[in-house]
């Protein structure tokens, strides 16, 4: 089963080696690496000399949002022009174990008919990253995901989908249909992604041994510098589904007064004193 590893990047050029990297010492070779560079031109001459070799395509971004919904279907696209039959897709941040390929073709390959996602730790700031054995013992990982042993399949809660790291064969990518690109910029496509998948009748299955290490960077909790984005997505997705989505940040947000919520229609809007 031809295998394309999808990444999207707008900056975060050194985590992106790092990926380019481990994905080099993948137990079961990388048949492609697709990289959607983000309004990111200077990556389009990236040539890191050494396997995977990357297929850098352009997108543009939207309004100055950063387009992940399009993104990953422009990548999906490309990887199966290309002849991939499996989509792997990896947040740039995210750094593979070198089982993590093999679990997710193995997984697909008995159950090609389901969503497959695997479990994701998050590195501390100051890890050595030139000792990845040590990533497991470092890395935290959320208690309230399934984390099955090597080998299992468990199935999951649509809810609680993630594309950092997950998988699908090119037919069930047709199937489901993609992303939906109306969705710009931080928050609520993947969710969207899995719900639809679910009407579809698509199982989501976590994959052990399908673990990925998320690099270190700086963030915030609750992330404020992509209120609007989240703001936006959200009156989407609730558009959509009839709820809104991201209920713990945005609850965080009116706690802190930077949105108010409509006690009547249960929307969410950036208060007077922000807007």
């Amino acid at each position: 089963m031809r295998t394309a590893v999808i990444t999207l990047v707008s900056g975060r050029r050194e985590h992106l080696e790092r990926q380019q990297r481990a994905l080099g010492g993948s137990a079961q070779p990388v048949d492609d690496y697709v990289v959607v560079a983000m309004d990111d031109p200077g990556l389009l001459d990236w040539a890191p000399g050494a396997e995977p070799a990357p297929h850098v395509v352009p997108i543009e971004a939207c309004d100055g949002r950063l387009p992940l919904a399009a993104a990953r279907n422009l990548g999906a696209r490309v990887a199966i022009e290309r002849g991939a039959k499996l989509l792997v897709f990896l947040d740039v941040d995210c750094l593979p174990e070198p089982e993590l390929v093999g679990a997710y073709a193995e997984a697909a390959a008995s159950r090609p008919d389901a969503l497959l996602t695997g479990a994701v730790g998050y590195l501390p700031e100051g890890v050595g990253y030139e000792d990845p054995t040590g990533f497991e013992a470092a890395a935290r990982f959320h208690g309230f995901r399934p984390r099955p042993a090597a080998g299992v399949l468990e199935a999951g809660a649509h809810e609680l989908f993630w594309s950092l790291s997950f998988a699908a064969t090119s037919a069930l990518w047709g199937r489901i249909g993609g992303f939906h690109e109306g969705y710009a910029g931080y928050g609520g496509e993947d969710t969207d992604f899995a719900l639809t998948a679910r009407d579809r009748g698509v199982e989501v299955l976590w994959v052990g041994g399908a673990t990925a290490f998320h690099q270190h960077h700086p963030t915030q909790d609750p992330p404020a510098h992509h209120l609007d984005d989240i703001l936006a997505n959200g009156a989407r997705f609730a558009g959509r589904w009839g709820f809104w989505p991201m209920r713990g940040w945005l609850d965080a947000f009116e706690q802190r007064g930077l949105v108010t919520r409509n006690s009547r229609t249960g929307d969410y809007s950036r208060t007077e004193s922000t807007a």
